[in-house]
């Protein structure tokens, strides 16, 4: 009897130790949205995901909050201040100034000195209850059209799955006018340089949620590139994302072009071209089958798109057909920019660094 007191007395200990464990530990958990990316000398070879250049400084973003920035294209790099610790997916630079990134639980990040400070705009535990008022105040408005019911529930369903909606890529055309987009065709859009933000999905055909990979200019047109052959174009006269019809129904991960040509490129080597506005589209050989992950325009007007297997493709002029080469060893690249002395700058799974143009 003595030892089965001792023993259900081990138990009961063991069982309030736990507790008393387990409420310790929660009650020093901090959420990586109020966690302050912490500064490391190894953030410049941790993994990247996004580039831009900031004038003739460059900024990169990628894992736990890290954002990098250089002054000497790319020869040095220092940490800047970011007030998260979430992944970052991608940033946008449209001056030498105002900055945006966004990423992983829907934040979306401002920095108005270059990249070297940061602050949030937004985070997913705000995204749904933004969706929910903005679509309930057109419900009011129109009481009969049924698509506005439904994206109230759409915004009531993000709220209950709290702050996990990762937004995938942000691209702004002046410091006022700009878009992020990201998983389940969350998208959206501000006029104001990100001091409110309105929920785009109504001005989306994407009746499927398909996720919104990555959206970016031409200098013509604005571009979404989605998953299973989603891809989108601005219609000013109709102000919304309008489908545009491709022979390729596997995702597209990037948009690059210029006026007069575009290009989408996404799995298994995968590139099309258009110079009809989008109207139609061109299958280019790349004589690869893997993944294309990102492509610039360089200084010279050719095009260079990265896979994530280390090769780059290149089209000298137009971008109608296209050879592949490496770039220093196979290293994956998920972003690219060019450098101010015409070098190109790469992010990816090893960090930041600069590519002769050759």
């Amino acid at each position: 009897m003595c030892s089965y007191k001792n023993n259900m007395l081990q138990l009961a200990f063991g069982v309030v130790l736990c507790l008393s464990q387990g409420l310790s530990q929660a009650s020093g958990y901090v959420d990586v949205l109020d966690l302050p990316a912490k500064v490391s000398p190894l953030a410049v070879t941790s993994p990247l995901s996004g580039m831009a250049r900031a004038g003739d400084r460059l900024v990169a973003v990628g894992q736990r909050g890290h954002i990098l920035y250089s002054d000497d294209v790319g020869n040095h790099w220092q940490q800047a201040a970011v007030p998260v610790s979430a992944d970052l997916n991608s940033v946008s630079f449209p001056s030498a100034t105002q900055g945006w990134a966004v990423g992983g639980d829907g934040v979306i990040l401002h920095s108005d000195d270059g990249g070297a400070t940061w602050r949030k705009q937004l985070d997913g535990r705000q995204i749904g209850a933004l969706l929910v008022e903005h679509y309930q105040a057109l419900a009011s408005a129109e009481p009969g059209n049924e698509q506005w019911p439904l994206l109230v529930a759409e915004g009531e369903r993000l709220v209950a799955q709290g702050a996990d909606k990762p937004l995938l890529d942000v691209w702004f055309a002046n410091d006022r006018l700009g878009y992020v987009v990201g998983v389940f065709n969350l998208i959206l859009r501000t006029e104001d340089g990100g001091q409110s933000w309105t929920p785009f999905q109504d001005r989306t055909d994407n009746p499927q949620g398909f996720h919104l990979n990555a959206i970016a200019s031409t200098g013509d047109a604005l571009y979404i590139a989605g998953e299973q052959g989603l891809l989108l174009k601005w219609d000013d006269a109709a102000q919304r994302f309008a489908a545009v019809q491709t022979p390729y129904q596997g995702s597209f991960f990037g948009v690059v072009g210029k006026p007069g040509e575009a290009l989408v490129y996404g799995l298994r080597g995968n590139v099309l071209r258009s110079t009809d506005g989008g109207l139609s589209w061109t299958p280019l050989d790349t004589g690869l089958q893997i993944s294309l992950t990102a492509g610039i325009v360089d200084a010279r007007g050719d095009y260079r798109l990265f896979t994530q297997g280390g090769q780059m493709l290149v089209s000298q002029g137009v971008g109608a057909q296209m050879h592949w080469t490496r770039h220093g060893g196979p290293v994956p690249v998920t972003g690219v920019t060019r450098a101010a002395n015409g070098a190109l700058a790469v992010v990816g799974s090893r960090g930041a660094r600069t590519l002769s143009v050759e």
